[in-house]
């Protein structure tokens, strides 16, 4: 891609301008990133990966083939309001904003507008993100494929259609965040049995690791792979039936579902 300028340098900012950036999709010339008044992280992000930063709106606009939204979503309207009048119609908009729908968006910056929006997670940054996308009628079939292409870089794609994504943000969006729970669960377990922290640590990782490689290699159910590990009156049997009485699949499920919903909701609250 020719240009690309990203408005917003938090995590996920970050997340997806090293992935983009390790693939080669871009260089860091090609890549500007403003925020709202963080100089000092602006700076950060410069001298880390050479990405240009401005807080010339016209500047950075002019001529971008895309521009990422990825500021938090309580300032997009703010933020879509001040960038209203550089942006050109030329330019795809992509959205990265957790909850705010599209109609939302284009009733800020214009129906005439081409406008996407993603979810990717924050494991962007090794090339190992889940991202949907969905789009507007004005995105043309190229240009979804260049989005696509964005997205691919920093892991595995999908084009859905757009009420899907509430339920996508709440299970892969936010997901990493709960397998991060389960392994400091998994941590506090290692360190109450005596195991040492590092070898423990390594181990938890390489379990993960290879339950998921095995899931994607062998395409079997999860619930087969679990049969299979599962011996009667074993080790894994006793502490399955400690999280069935702690109804664990069942919080699990709940905190996907309470996700979406609190998607859906920051999408009415945060842009008026």
């Amino acid at each position: 891609m020719e240009k690309i300028a990203c408005i917003g340098a938090g995590s996920m900012a970050e997340s997806i301008i090293e992935g983009i950036l390790g693939r080669g999709l871009v260089s860091p010339a090609s890549l500007f990133v403003t925020n709202k008044q963080d100089q000092q992280r602006l700076q950060y992000l410069q001298e880390k990966y050479g990405v240009q930063t401005t807080y010339d709106l016209e500047g950075i606009l002019k001529e971008a083939q895309c521009i990422i939204l990825a500021m938090k979503p309580k300032d997009a309207h703010e933020a879509l309001e001040t960038i209203k009048p550089y942006v050109q119609r030329t330019s795809v908009i992509i959205s990265v904003l957790a909850g705010i729908p599209i109609n939302t968006i284009e009733k800020i910056l214009g129906e005439e507008f081409k406008i996407v929006r993603a979810m990717p997670n924050t494991s962007a940054a090794i090339g190992k993100s889940a991202t949907a996308i969905a789009h507007n009628q004005r995105v043309s079939e190229d240009e979804v494929k260049n989005v696509v292409q964005l997205f691919s870089s920093i892991g595995v794609t999908a084009v859905v259609d757009e009420e899907k994504l509430d339920a996508i943000t709440g299970l892969s969006g936010s997901g990493p965040a709960y397998i991060y729970y389960i392994v400091e669960a998994f941590e506090q377990s290692a360190k109450e049995l005596g195991l040492d922290e590092e070898i423990a640590k390594t181990f938890i990782i390489q379990t993960l690791m290879g339950a998921g490689e095995m899931l994607n290699q062998t395409k079997k159910e999860p619930a087969d792979l679990r049969k299979a590990v599962t011996s009667p009156g074993g080790t894994t049997e006793a502490g399955l039936k400690v999280l069935e009485s702690l109804h664990v699949k069942e919080a699990l499920v709940s905190c996907v579902k309470e996700a979406t919903r609190q998607s859906k909701k920051l999408g009415k609250e945060y842009v008026k």
